[in-house]
Order: C-alpha cells, then sequence, then structure tokens
C-alpha cells in the first residue's frame, strides 16, 4: 500500500510512517522538515497552495500512484482572538483546513484510480468541543470535521473516507507553547504509535467496508466527551 502522509517527519506522522512501513507499505512523505532516512518526501509548505499540489503529484509518479492520504499535518496559535497576530491565525487554518483540501483534490485522480482508495483526515477532539484560547485550532479542526463528512457523501462508492479525531498525545506538538498552553504533569497523554494502529485499522479495511469516524483518546482525556 502506498500511502502519502502529511506531517510525515514528526509526531503523530512519523508515527504513521513507521506503522505503514512495519505493515509492509510505502510511507511517503509531505513535510517541511527532513523525514525518517530512506522515505520518499517532498518538502512543502501545505500553506502554499501550487506547492502543495506539485508535491503530491510528484509523490505519485515517484510510486507509480496512490492507494491512500492521511493528512496528519498542523500547527496551533494559542491564545485569545485579539491576542494572536491575524497572520498566525490566519495560518493555522490555511495549514490545518486548507492544506487538507489541497492535498485531497491533487490526490483524488490517483485515489479513484486505486483499487480501494482511502482517505484518513486528522481532526481533533477540539473540532467536536470548543475551548477558550484555541479559536484558530477549533475552526480549522471544525472545518476538518466538515470537509470529512461532506467528501464521505461526495465519494461514497468511489474512495473511502476516515474522519481521525484524536485526543491528547504525547508528540512535540506541545513544545515552544508557555506553561498555560501545555499539558500539566500529570496530564495522560496517547502513545502516538497507538494512534496510528488506529490508523492503520482504517485503512486495512476491504473494499466497500469504511470506518467512516473514529474517535481515539487517553481514557482520563479532559476534552472529551
Amino acid at each position: 500500500m502506498k500511502v502519502l502522509i502529511t506531517g510525515g517527519a514528526s509526531g503523530l506522522g512519523a508515527a504513521i510512517v513507521q506503522r505503514i512501513a512495519a505493515d509492509g507499505g510505502q510511507p511517503l512523505v509531505i513535510d517541511r522538515r527532513p523525514a525518517a532516512a530512506g522515505v520518499p518526501q517532498v518538502e512543502a509548505d501545505l500553506a502554499d497552495r501550487a506547492r502543495t499540489g506539485e508535491a503530491v503529484r510528484e509523490l505519485a509518479r515517484q510510486a507509480g500512484g496512490l492507494d491512500a492520504i492521511v493528512t496528519a499535518a498542523g500547527i496551533d496559535a494559542c491564545g485569545k482572538l485579539t491576542d494572536v497576530p491575524p497572520e498566525e491565525w490566519e495560518r493555522v487554518v490555511e495549514v490545518n483546513l486548507l492544506g487538507t483540501v489541497r492535498v485531497v483534490r491533487a490526490a483524488l485522480p490517483y485515489l479513484e484510480e486505486a483499487p480501494n482508495g482511502r482517505i484518513v483526515t486528522c481532526a481533533s477532539t477540539l473540532g467536536l468541543r470548543a475551548l477558550s484560547d484555541a479559536s484558530a485550532y477549533c475552526a480549522s479542526k471544525f472545518g476538518v470535521v466538515g470537509l470529512t463528512r461532506s467528501l464521505a457523501i461526495e465519494l461514497a462508492g468511489r474512495v473511502g473516507v476516515t474522519l481521525l479525531v484524536p485526543g491528547g498525545m504525547d508528540t512535540p506538538f506541545f513544545d515552544g507553547r508557555t506553561e498555560q498552553y501545555k499539558p500539566g504533569p500529570d496530564a495522560k497523554l496517547n502513545r502516538p504509535e497507538d494512534v496510528a494502529a488506529a490508523v492503520a485499522f482504517a485503512l486495512a479495511q476491504p473494499p466497500g467496508c469504511e470506518v467512516r469516524e473514529l474517535v481515539v483518546t487517553p481514557s482520563l482525556e479532559t476534552s472529551w466527551p
């Protein structure tokens, strides 16, 4: 299985890369940072529409097509709306939501040619439940939820669509934040490898069978339900 993963250089994306490879598949990565050695990669910023489309097509040509995509790339800009610089706020939506749209749009011709093409988008529990000081992230992830549910209807019978809704994970995603926006010292976070296993489960479904939505959280997740 040839699987394109955005954000595959770190965090959940890197865990998915490792899982796909361990299962005998071929991971392909789009990221701004270098991915694991030996993994085909094209560096691209998902906020750049043209470059994102080129990156998808380049990797598809290298691999001889695509069987699935997983849109794991994501960023955040914490703070109250009036405290977050407009360019930082809007970049979150550009990367998380519009970047997802751009990758799906470019990949669809290849996925429709695959015998069992699959799309897995990565939302968040904060795409279903809003919090203060997270308006950019919530707006982008609520958008991913709506986009994915719409695509599931639009592509029914053509390409399988799964919405992944992860809770907190022990990844570098929280690095660089001020202490007030980091998980507390007692926070129980999921290992990204365990969430990657859920993604692999969705991708492994037989033709005609789809896992439409997956909510995967730590058992003590504070943002869900």
